[in-house]
């Protein structure tokens, strides 16, 4: 993932000397557009300003560009209190959003349209984020405020901060630290501190068990439960004399609800496994594997999803090494949110939960020691 921070530019003085004072490079003492503590006078010594630049108002600007931060004028040059200007053209978009774009928007028919409604400001202080050091017009105004990249706000574990609006000089305005925002964590992929879409949310699975059937030829199969009129799993009433073993027909294995911070087209499967929950492997075998795919249409809502479809075992031997030592369960997903941010693991279904399975034994003495947390559902929270 990408975690390069978009680049703006405040204009700063330099010490000299030990004091604060207008300098830049170039010609000594010359002064750089919106440079604090180098003020020209209009008519009399503009000449202080570097070639290119103007004195407008004590300031040295850059005629062709809209305003830095701190300027007290917006992008149409024009002041915060209403002052006239000279009109300015609009910014290249292409360039305003090159490093932090909005998000495209990837529906649910499969089509994919673009932002239409653009942040006003300009690309080094857009309106959308109220930057340090940008203009604002009302002296105290509290506001929130947000210094990461768009794809990551107000995902996992990312929150804005509060910025206020405090007095620059006779100039109007401009915005504070941004106090207390959440960033993503530099180098994590994955979960909350990643803050991407899929990041954060809750899969039930109301059934969670799988059946095993021995057959006289002393093979050993899975094949899925099935949910009775009470919500309880139940192997299948006929499953057949011989091998392999038929699902319940007409039932499916558990109905499941989805809550995530995002929408989007999202394939969820759950994978059963015969191996170490400690040390998981994707070389372990697998028992078992239904999936269930729909459009989640409201970020942090419950969801039903259609459900979890009826499995049949297809490696005995993988079965066998279930019954007798154990294994766990994987919850993954692989989709593509609304915001066209693709949901995997470099290509692959992303594991995003994994549940310890009890001993067989538990099924048929609930009550003897280390059962007490088994059940037949369970939830992935991420």
């Amino acid at each position: 993932m990408d975690f390069s921070k978009a680049v703006w530019v405040l204009g700063l003085g330099c010490l000299v000397g030990g004091g604060l004072a207008g300098c830049s490079a170039g010609p000594e003492g010359a002064c750089t557009a919106g440079a604090e503590g180098c003020e020209c006078v209009e008519g009399t010594n503009g000449s202080l300003c570097l070639d290119g630049l103007t004195c407008l108002s004590g300031r040295c600007v850059d005629p062709n560009a809209a305003s830095e931060p701190g300027s007290g004028q917006d992008n149409n040059m024009t002041s915060p209190d209403g002052g006239g200007g000279q009109d300015k053209p609009e910014p290249n978009w292409d360039a305003y959003f090159a490093d932090d774009p909005p998000p495209m928007q990837c529906n649910e028919d499969g089509s994919v349209t673009t932002p239409t409604d653009v942040p006003g400001g300009t690309p080094d202080c857009p309106d959308d984020k109220n930057r340090e050091g940008c203009p604002c017009s009302d002296i105290g105004e509290s506001a929130a405020c947000w210094p990461g990249k768009r794809i990551h706000r107000d995902r996992g574990i990312c929150m804005d901060g509060v910025t206020t609006c405090e007095r620059y000089g006779e100039f109007g305005g401009r915005w504070g630290p941004c106090e207390n925002a959440v960033l993503p964590v530099q180098g994590v992929e994955f979960g909350p501190q990643a803050c991407r879409c899929f990041s954060e949310g809750r899969w039930d699975i109301d059934n969670l068990s799988p059946c095993f059937i021995s057959y006289g030829d002393g093979t050993t199969w899975s094949v899925s439960t099935f949910q009775n009129s009470s919500g309880q799993a139940q192997c299948p009433t006929s499953p057949g004399t011989k091998a392999p073993p038929t699902p319940e027909p007409g039932k499916p294995w558990s109905t499941n609800r989805l809550k995530v911070d995002c929408e989007g087209d999202f394939e969820l499967c759950y994978v059963i496994r015969a191996g170490d929950f400690d040390n998981p492997s994707a070389s372990d075998c697998i028992v078992g594997k239904s999936c269930t795919q729909d459009w989640y249409g409201t970020r942090d809502a419950v969801q039903e999803l259609p459900a979890l479809g009826a499995w049949a075992g297809t490696d005995p031997a993988c079965a066998k090494a279930f019954a007798n030592n154990g294994g766990y369960g994987e919850m993954t997903v692989k989709g593509l949110s609304v915001e066209c941010d693709d949901i995997s693991d470099n290509g692959d279904a992303y594991v995003f939960n994994r549940v310890k399975y009890c001993s067989l034994s538990c099924a048929q003495n609930p009550g003897q020691a280390g059962c007490e947390q088994c059940m037949t559902g369970g939830s992935g929270t991420f």
